[in-house]
């Protein structure tokens, strides 16, 4: 009977009704697209951050992150790998070597980074540089003297395929070392920061370069199916490997500065979605106030007759209720198609063509990706927003003294 009497009172004033379930469905239409296009770009950024070298996660030597020095080692790497695989969750894991050189040519000497590794658990998948050579083929073996360079590397060394590269490094025992490469390959990943600073090297030959044991690297990148379990599966990995000469670091922890525009623009990201929660909130209370109002003396008679102020209360309640649904419902038929087309094609954006995060290329296409916990937060958002936006007139309504009401016409 209360179902009955709300939906009935909702449509004496049609347009205004409308106007309201329209509002919710607009601000349903804004959150998803916010939310959702938040939820693609945060995890592409993530993703490829963890294909530039250090993975989801990262088993290295304590105090690596903090000092990244040639002479902190992780032995055993290719049993840490092993054991990581075993784990659920954990879609891959190779070992590698990262440290800084400087690389010469016949004409002129650069800083940079390098990335010593096995091509054969190699993938475009787990190596954005892999994805992104437009020349040539990675090296084949470990032990060769095989480089892959960036396309601006490549320019300013004045070398291409086939040209020699020296590289210089400090090795395990603090001595400067150098040793002859030979560029095989060259990748344009359109951020010249990573361009002419990252250059991929067989990790055998670094090894004996650096005087490294065969089994030890300077970390071991960790890839997971979800990058949202990091934390998660941290705990789980320390277990696994247990304590002593290892340390376990989240993508949060070894990319910083990406982990920190992340947090900011979320931030953003949920305030203008409370600018758009206290719109939808202001639009039902209008409707549900002014029918208040208007019916102060059909209420005074209802509690003449006998009717409580509680279920004076709950009928408020339902209308506003009963608004907040109709408009999710409109809301949901608006989303779904234009979800549909962002979620597969999306936006391209040629402004953000080149941008990065730390060196970290963003992706100038925006698409929508919504998580099922993101889902769930907008719909509970909403419901909590229309029995907010309610309580208030419910509680006028509640309060109509009969007496006084009759003066209402």
């Amino acid at each position: 009977m209360l179902l009955k009497m709300a939906w009935r009172n909702l449509w004496r004033s049609r347009r205004r009704t409308l106007i309201t379930a329209f509002t919710v469905a607009f601000g349903v239409l804004l959150s998803v697209s916010f939310t959702a296009s938040g939820d693609y770009s945060y995890t592409e950024v993530i993703n490829t951050s963890a294909r530039m070298g250090t993975g989801h996660l990262t088993v290295e030597a304590p105090g690596y992150n903090d000092n990244p020095t040639l002479d902190k080692r992780v032995p055993g790497a290719g049993e840490i790998r092993a054991r990581v695989l075993e784990l659920p969750g954990a879609t891959d894991a190779v070992v590698r070597i990262m440290g800084q050189a400087m690389f010469s040519s016949a004409a002129k000497s650069l800083g940079g980074i390098f990335i010593a590794l096995d091509p054969a658990g190699e993938s475009p998948g787990i190596n954005f540089f892999l994805d992104s050579i437009e020349e040539g083929e990675l090296f084949e073996g470990t032990g060769g003297r095989g480089a892959v360079i960036g396309s601006k590397m490549a320019e300013k060394l004045n070398i291409g395929i086939g040209r020699k590269l020296v590289y210089t490094a400090t090795d395990a025992t603090g001595e400067i070392v150098g040793e002859v490469a030979r560029v095989e390959a060259v990748f344009r990943t359109g951020v010249d920061e990573v361009d002419s600073t990252f250059v991929l090297l067989p990790i055998d030959r670094v090894r004996e370069t650096l005087k490294y044991t065969p089994d030890e690297a300077s970390l071991v990148a960790v890839f997971i199916d979800d990058q949202r379990n990091a934390r998660a599966f941290k705990d789980v990995l320390e277990k696994e490997i247990g304590p002593g000469e290892y340390e376990v670091l989240t993508w949060d922890i070894t990319q910083p500065d990406m982990a920190g525009f992340v947090t900011i623009d979320r931030g953003f990201n949920y305030l203008f979605q409370l600018l758009i929660g206290l719109l939808i909130a202001a639009g039902i209370l209008n409707t549900i106030l002014m029918s208040v109002l208007e019916r102060r003396r059909e209420f005074g008679v209802m509690m003449a007759v006998g009717t409580s102020p509680a279920r004076l209360t709950g009928l408020v309640l339902m209308e506003s209720i009963m608004i907040g649904l109709l408009g999710l419902m409109i809301g949901t038929v608006l989303t779904i198609p234009w979800y549909a087309y962002m979620s597969t094609t999306g936006i391209l954006f040629e402004s953000l063509e080149g941008a990065n995060i730390g060196m970290v290329p963003m992706e100038p296409v925006i698409k929508f990706r919504l998580y099922f916990e993101s889902a769930v937060a907008i719909l509970a958002g909403i419901f909590a927003l229309t029995l907010v936006a309610g309580l208030y007139p419910a509680i006028k309504a509640s309060r109509v003294a009969p007496v006084e009401s009759l003066k209402y016409g």
